[in-house]
């Protein structure tokens, strides 16, 4: 009878910040076989919390405690500490410099920042996460969205050669950004996360102006959405889009705009500026003609004259 043997990681690796990234990550490299040889933090009492989720006994609020044998620094603090990480690091003298890699979780810069340990002789990479971390979840509860996921990097060849084995260790892929679009490519990650979080709730404020209960419980929204999403990632965003804009159904977006403005006017300005994407998607579908294209334009535009309304909408 064969049986299939899962392949242990044999990386050993130290994580500098204790937030949920680090934690996260470091406890999807221990479940495949990896070993977390420090955590490092400014506060002690988090270090502490992370290394014992990650099975780790060396913790600390000082990089001396990272030991020689490690194979990968992983430096996940806020991206405005990494460049001071990296200089402390490149301080040190009892790290083996010549024999590890040294990355950072930044999304917004590149393997640059950690010059100082590539002059030491360390293979340098960055390696962002393309998923989200939100702070007020447990750790435990974002481990199991963080194996498999993709990983933005850049750095030298011998430094990419180790982001493919760290993202092999984790059950990941890499995905090269070219250092000069380092911001575009952040910019995209938030609009996929960020964006898309604000257009859920403004999905649940809508709900909520039908029914009292939808701002809390917007549920039966969810297989609509489920649907959109698996619809675009099996075609295309043109190919996907359906309702009124994409018919060319002038009468019912103008019925749509008055409804928002005359219930929810502070929502106004977001539903006119994604009302006109959706006319330019539909119009690269060829779902549009020029007629119908410059109807809703004009239409829509209509709607864009009053100064918007900003105010707390929770």
């Amino acid at each position: 009878m064969n049986r299939t043997v899962k392949s242990r990681v044999s990386l050993r690796v130290a994580i500098v910040g204790a937030g949920n990234v680090g934690t996260v990550l470091g406890r999807v490299l221990v479940e495949e076989g990896a070993r977390i040889t420090a955590v490092v933090s400014r506060s002690r009492s988090s270090a502490r919390s992370a290394a014992s989720f990650l099975r780790c006994r060396t913790y600390a609020d000082d990089l001396t405690a990272i030991p020689p044998e490690t194979d990968i620094i992983f430096i996940t603090t806020p991206h405005d500490a990494v460049a001071g990480v990296a200089s402390a690091l490149a301080r040190l003298d009892g790290l083996e410099f010549s024999r590890m890699g040294a990355c950072h979780a930044s999304g917004m810069l590149t393997a640059s920042v950690l010059k100082p340990l590539e002059e030491r002789g360390s293979r340098v990479f960055s390696f962002h996460p393309l998923q989200t971390f939100p702070r007020g979840f447990p750790p435990r509860r974002i481990v199991p969205l963080a194996r498999g996921i993709w990983y933005g990097a850049d750095g030298s060849r011998p430094g990419l050669r180790m982001a493919r084995r760290l993202a092999g260790a984790l059950r990941g892929r890499v995905i090269e950004i070219p250092p000069e679009f380092r911001e575009l490519y952040h910019a995209t990650c938030v609009v996929a996360s960020n964006h898309l979080t604000v257009l859920l709730s403004v999905v649940r404020e809508m709900y909520g102006g039908v029914r009292p209960e939808g701002r809390s419980r917007p549920g039966p929204f969810r297989p609509i959405i489920e649907a959109t999403i698996f619809n675009v990632f099996a075609t295309s965003p043109a190919s996907a889009l359906s309702g009124p804009v994409a018919r060319g159904g002038v009468d019912t977006v103008a019925k749509h705009l008055e409804a928002v403005r005359r219930s929810l006017p502070a929502l106004l300005p977001y539903f006119t500026r994604m009302t006109l994407e959706t006319i330019r998607l539909a119009v690269a579908g060829g779902t549009l003609t020029p007629e119908r294209r410059e109807a809703l334009e004009n239409l829509v535009m209509s709607y864009t004259q009053d100064p918007p309304t900003i105010g707390n909408r929770q």
